[in-house]
């Protein structure tokens, strides 16, 4: 049976891995590479849809975990949530944080909730730990990913309709990733997601597994890198091979006050803008930009919530803009140049770029100057 997606390579980064796909979804059609942000309750905190539209979001992530507790609100929050929970053979079993009830969250019941919820695209159950876990916990929940897998290609109602993505595990353990990479592949499932990252470990291990995983994903599928959002980030990992990305990280820092640019972010919170009269970035074209100053922003974090949906809107449109600079680099064939332009206007100089960054990079062939 044929999957409810399609890929087609559109252009090919003759340098880096690097390259732009059109995905089609049942509900969408897109272009990767593509940042989606995170909706944990099906919608962006603060945000309505038609403004994400008028943005070019063309998809965002929900949370199956909160939108099964709780009728009204879509992977399982298996770190953040370790304390509350067991993890078995059977599933994960839990005390809900909202009333205490015991819960079993089966392979089968995350598909069951995601059928229902209609996703374009559903995320196998996976054994997740933490990526600063060494030893045999990192082993065990990475077959069990792969059984868990099974299961849920099982219980898939309408694969027809929706596509079930695996996730790749073994934490920091090249032997173990490799393992499970060529184990998950034997699987005809409709794209790959590469798990268990970006949770605090050094970033020389994080683009080493990265890598490790493009080598070995198939390349006529779609290429997932979970939880990850920073800008240099997403600009490396793209260059890796990667086609999609999700990450927490421009809506919640903008209910903190952090602006994000092209040379980092602003703290608007912070006293030195308050008489500071310029919009967050004069090139950015949304509509935060467009109507409102630095200065007007600063004075209402202190006493509206509307300032955090205003640098929430900016920030959205900050991530979907790079990415789409990206692509059309790619189209262009000149991603290569692209790169060194983004991080010499991030960093301003070699002598600070991230010495992780540098050796990615060069691992593809891009020698930053």
């Amino acid at each position: 049976m044929a999957a409810p997606l399609s890929l087609r390579i559109g252009a090919e980064c003759p340098v880096t891995r690097a390259r732009l796909c059109r995905l089609r979804l049942p509900h969408q059609a897109l272009h990767t590479p593509v940042f989606m942000p995170v909706g944990t309750q099906g919608t962006l905190k603060g945000i309505a849809v038609p403004q994400l539209e008028a943005l070019g979001c063309h998809i965002c992530l929900g949370n199956t975990y909160h939108l099964g507790m709780r009728p009204d609100s879509g992977g399982f929050q298996m770190v953040s949530l370790v304390e509350l929970a067991e993890v078995t053979e059977e599933g994960v079993r839990f005390c809900s944080p909202y009333d205490g009830e015991e819960i079993l969250l089966s392979p089968e019941k995350s598909i069951e909730i995601q059928n229902a919820l209609g996703s374009d695209i559903m995320m196998q159950l996976d054994d997740v730990v933490s990526s600063t876990v060494t030893g045999p916990r990192v082993e065990e929940a990475m077959y069990r990913s792969i059984r868990w897998l099974d299961r849920c290609i099982a219980a898939n109602k309408n694969p027809e309709k929706q596509n079930l993505f695996a996730i790749i595990q073994g934490g920091l353990d090249a032997e173990l990733r490799t393992k499970c990479l060529k184990e998950m592949i034997k699987r005809d499932i409709p794209g790959f997601a590469i798990g268990g990252l970006s949770g605090g470990e050094e970033k020389d291990h994080f683009w080493r597994m990265v890598m490790l995983s493009t080598e070995y994903l198939p390349r006529d599928k779609p290429r997932y890198l979970m939880g990850v959002g920073y800008a240099t980030d997403l600009v490396v990992c793209v260059a890796l091979g990667c086609d999609m990305f999700d990450c927490v990280f421009p809506t919640r820092t903008a209910r903190f006050g952090s602006a994000l640019v092209p040379w980092g972010s602003l703290q608007l919170k912070h006293r030195q803008y308050a008489k500071d009269f310029k919009p967050i970035d004069e090139e950015c074209t949304c509509p935060t930009c467009k109507r409102y100053t630095r200065a007007y922003l600063h004075a209402l974090f202190k006493s509206d919530t509307a300032a955090l949906h205003h640098i929430t809107i900016h920030n959205i449109a900050y991530q979907l803009n790079l990415m789409s600079s990206i692509r059309e680099s790619i189209q262009q064939r000149r991603f290569p140049e692209f790169i060194q332009q983004f991080m010499k206007r991030m960093y301003g100089s070699a002598d600070k770029y991230p010495r992780w960054a540098v050796d990615a990079l060069s691992a593809v062939n891009v020698k930053l100057e």
